[in-house]
């Protein structure tokens, strides 16, 4: 079978997870490029697993699983190892929907060419819900559209959060000092998850972070962080990547992980902190009028 695209003597990064990487990887080096790991988040299992499987024993209409992970770390939480046989079973995508019938079930619900939360809401079978008991599984703090969606339809919702996203710890300076030699792609499926990479540890905030949490009508052009390092400004291709420093102690709080349509992970600062960095940052030192007319 014909390669896609030549990549000899290139070095690819790999950000996947661990575990998740070998299939990228394989294309890769069919390619003729060399698979470099560099995995930016590790899947665990939820530090709160009693909760989830209660959540799975619990009546239900339908069962919807958000990821790949999602399937593989709510099995061992199910009763021998086995799906809910009452509950319609509802895949967000093609690999999904291929890890739940090698689980045992095939979905009964998956969009077909488009594999995202927006897809899975078109379909008809979940235009009305009124009556109907679901449960959505899915690692934690996840993305909000589905279940804001089906709540909104009816549905009497809940979750149950099976994995969760950590950064892993990793030495990057071995991998900084042959970069220039070595790098020449690196993978990211998103700005978000670009934004993550490029410069760290970050976290989006500012206007960016509240432009993603739907609170300021404009779109955001410039791709702002958070960062417990120096200032930074990279203009890149794929656009303007500004990292902005907040001291060490207060840097970690107020972040959380999200999710892109594909189920890659980013991190990403609450509406509140976005705006505190926001009046810190713009306002520092300004009249306190100035500041309520901001507000």
């Amino acid at each position: 079978m014909p390669t896609p695209c030549d990549l000899t003597g290139r070095g690819i990064l790999v950000t996947r997870p661990k575990g998740q990487a070998a299939g990228l990887s394989h294309l890769i080096e069919a390619a003729g490029g060399r698979a470099i790991p560099f995995p930016t988040l590790r899947i665990e299992p939820t530090a709160d697993p009693e909760a989830a499987r209660r959540r799975l024993l619990e009546p239900m209409d339908l069962l919807v699983f958000t990821s790949r992970n999602a399937v593989d770390h709510a099995l061992p939480l199910c009763p021998g190892g086995r799906l809910p046989a009452a509950a319609r079973l509802v895949a967000v995508g093609k690999a999904t929907a291929e890890a739940l019938a090698a689980a045992g079930r095939a979905p009964d619900l998956v969009p077909a060419g488009r594999y995202d939360s927006e897809a899975l809401l078109a379909l008809p079978e979940l235009q009305d819900l009124r009556g109907h008991r679901a449960v959505i599984v899915r690692g934690e703090g996840g993305r909000p559209l589905l279940g804001e969606t089906l709540r909104a339809r009816g549905a009497d919702l809940a979750y149950a959060e099976v994995y969760r996203r950590v950064l892993p710890e990793v030495d990057a300076a071995a991998l900084l000092a042959r970069w220039e030699r070595e790098v020449h792609l690196v993978t990211a499926t998103s700005g978000e998850i670009l934004a993550n990479l490029i410069y760290g540890p970050s976290c989006l905030s500012l206007e960016y972070a509240l432009a993603l949490h739907g609170l300021i009508p404009e779109r955001v052009e410039t791709v702002t962080s958070d960062t417990s390092g120096r200032a930074k400004r990279f203009d890149t291709p794929d656009g303007t990547f500004i990292y902005e420093p907040l001291p060490p102690r207060c840097y970690p709080h107020g972040i959380v992980s999200r999710s892109t349509a594909d189920g890659r992970t980013y991190l990403v600062a609450l509406p509140e902190k976005a705006l505190c960095d926001i009046v810190l940052r713009r306002f520092d030192g300004k009249k306190p009028e100035e500041l309520a007319l901001f507000l």
